[in-house]
Formats: structure tokens, sequence, C-alpha cells
């Protein structure tokens, strides 16, 4: 059986991983306007600079979280969601690790976000800063936008062949 720890890759043409998806999506247009709105949907987390995984538990998708390589070194963490019946069990932290513990493996010196600015999006912002991701400016294509907040962790160099 699957433990609610598992991590694997993601299938995108799962039903229960669009269904995520969606309702992270609609939380995202209900919470900003349409311009400001960074979420991928599954075509955007298709390409292949994008890796996605999911964390489930039986036959449940109770989570997942991409990372996107922006440029050699520098990675963007995307579409982080946790189902909102499984909230409060450490599955973002586990997520997040995750994430964290690839980019370090791939050798990326920094991991950037965008997240939301209002209350709604408080958790996720207190997660990240926990993890020692700080405020910073828009980077990649992103520019000023009072809806986000923009956030990065340096992971130090790349370590040496």
């Amino acid at each position: 059986m699957t433990t609610a720890t598992d991590i694997q890759l993601g299938d995108l043409a799962d039903e229960r991983v669009i269904r995520l998806l969606t309702d992270h999506l609609n939380d995202m247009f209900a919470m900003s306007p349409a311009e400001s709105v960074h979420a991928l949907d599954v075509s955007g987390l298709s390409v292949p600079e994008v890796t996605f995984w999911t964390i489930a538990q039986g036959d449940r998708v109770l989570g997942c979280v991409a990372l996107k390589e922006l440029e050699p070194g520098h990675g963007e963490l995307k579409s982080m969601r946790t189902d909102a019946a499984a909230r409060g069990r450490g599955l973002g932290a586990r997520l997040l690790e995750h994430v964290l513990a690839e980019s370090a493996r791939r050798g990326y010196r920094r991991v950037s976000l965008e997240t939301g600015s209002h209350e709604f999006f408080r958790p996720a912002r207190t997660l990240y800063a926990k993890y020692g991701f700080r405020e910073c400016g828009p980077f990649g294509d992103y520019v000023l936008d009072p809806n986000s907040v923009f956030m990065m962790l340096e992971l130090g160099p790349a370590p040496t062949a």
C-alpha cells in the first residue's frame, strides 16, 4: 500500500491529478485577477523543462508539485498544491523538501517561486520562509505585481566534479 509520504512522478493524464490541478487553478482565479495568475495547467506542466510529482495515499492523490528549469543552475517551484481535505498533515513540507533535494541533485544554485500576496496564500509564504526562502524582486519573465510575492532560496555553489 502506498503511504502518504510516497512521492513519485505524476501522471498528467490521471483524472485525480487533473481534478487537483483544476481545484488549484480555480482557487488561483478566485483569489487573483486573471493577469496575475501564473499557475500552470496540464499543458504548461507537460513541457520538457518541467518535472511534475504527486504525493498519494492508496488511490488518493493528495498533493502535487513541479520544478521548472529556468536556466542552468536556476529552478522555479511551480504548482505546489495539497488537497483541501489533506491540509495540516505536513504534505506541503514533504513536497517542498523533495523539490529542494532534487534541485540540489541537479546542481541548482537557486530556487525561485511566485505566490500570491493575499491572506489565502499566507500559509504557503510561511512554509517557504521556514525553509529559508526570502522575498525578492521578479525573476524570469515576471514583472512587479501587487498580487504577487516573489521568493528565492540560494542553495550555494554547484558541486565541482
